[in-house]
C-alpha cells in the first residue's frame, strides 16, 4: 500500500489539472452559448459551485486513510478512469472495482 500512496500523491495534481481543463471547456461552452447574459451567469455560477465539491477540483484531507475514498470520488466524477489506475496494485484496483459495481 505504501507504493500506492506514493503513486497517488504523485498523480493527484496532474489528474486535478486535467479535470479542471475539462471543466474550463465546459464553462466556455456556457459563456459562448446564445443564452441571455443573466442566464449564462447563473448557469456558470451553479456549475462552478457544483464542481467545487469534486475531488477533481479540491481533494480534502489527503491522507493514506482517505486515498481510497478520494479515488472513488475521482472515478465517480469522471476525473479519472480505471485505466488511470494501471500502475496501482492489483489489490487496490480490485477493491475499487468492488465498490463501483
Amino acid at each position: 500500500m505504501e507504493k500506492d500512496w506514493k503513486l497517488f500523491r504523485k498523480k493527484l495534481g496532474g489528474w486535478q489539472e486535467a479535470y479542471m481543463d475539462k471543466l474550463v471547456e465546459e464553462y466556455k461552452s456556457i459563456l459562448n452559448s446564445d443564452a441571455l447574459s443573466s442566464d449564462k451567469y447563473w448557469a456558470l455560477r451553479k456549475k462552478i459551485y457544483e464542481d467545487y465539491k469534486s475531488p477533481g477540483v479540491l481533494a480534502r484531507d489527503v491522507s493514506r486513510s482517505n486515498m481510497f475514498i478520494i479515488l472513488l470520488g475521482l472515478l465517480r466524477d469522471e476525473a479519472i478512469t480505471m485505466d488511470d489506475l494501471d500502475e496501482f496494485s492489483d489489490e487496490l484496483k480490485e477493491d475499487i472495482e468492488q465498490f463501483i459495481k
